[in-house]
């Protein structure tokens, strides 16, 4: 008899360690993204910028089967044109994105996609480049706090890669990079499409 329960056990924990080590909980993800901003006016001040394109990287942790926690970092370069009674300046910077959000899977399968969606917070940087005709002096290095929403699918390539397509909205108040002459006040949006692949371990 002690036999017996001893080889139950023994074989409820093989099952118990086979499962959990098939089971995929990481992943890390590499995608080329492009970088579309709303133009906004207050304060006098109209400003707009350039569209762009740059890459995001993440990593995502699975609790379970429906919710995850990632964080990513994305860089992009675009010019911040500003327009007011004052005159126009330009700001050219490099955008470091920093996010961390949720990440909730959809119990929906679509022709082999497996949707999600996310929501988060995080900041985005804007250090100035000093590049000629995109300066202006004294502007400094700013980040801006972020809310974070999106969503995306995941196209199973194999057992460990997948193509993933995403979007990103951040909402946020305009930079004005510590200068008051481009301080208009006002909160902005980007969309942040992008798509790459994602390796599953």
């Amino acid at each position: 008899m002690k036999r017996y329960g001893f080889m139950v056990a023994a074989s409820i924990l093989f099952v118990t360690v086979s499962a959990l080590a098939q089971e995929v909980r990481n992943e890390v993800s590499a995608q080329g993204a492009g970088f579309f901003t709303k133009d906004s006016t207050n304060n006098g001040i109209t400003r707009s910028t350039t569209n762009t394109g740059g890459f995001l990287v993440g990593y995502r942790y699975h609790f379970n089967k429906w919710l995850a926690a990632e964080a990513n970092y994305g860089f992009d370069r675009n010019t911040q044109k500003y327009f007011s009674s004052g005159g126009f300046s330009r700001v050219q910077s490099d955008i470091h994105t920093t996010t961390a959000d949720l990440v909730v899977n959809l119990p929906v399968r679509f022709y082999g996609l497996r949707p999600y969606v996310l929501g988060g917070s995080g900041a985005l940087t804007f250090h100035p480049t000093g590049n000629a005709g995109g300066a202006v002096p004294g502007a400094d290095t700013q980040a801006k706090a972020v809310i974070l929403y999106g969503g995306g699918a995941d196209f199973g390539l194999t057992r460990h890669l997948a193509l993933r397509a995403e979007y990103r909205g951040f909402i946020y108040k305009t930079p004005d990079f510590g200068l008051q002459g481009l301080n208009s006040n006002s909160w902005t949006h980007t969309a942040l499409p992008s798509a790459g692949f994602v390796y599953s371990f």
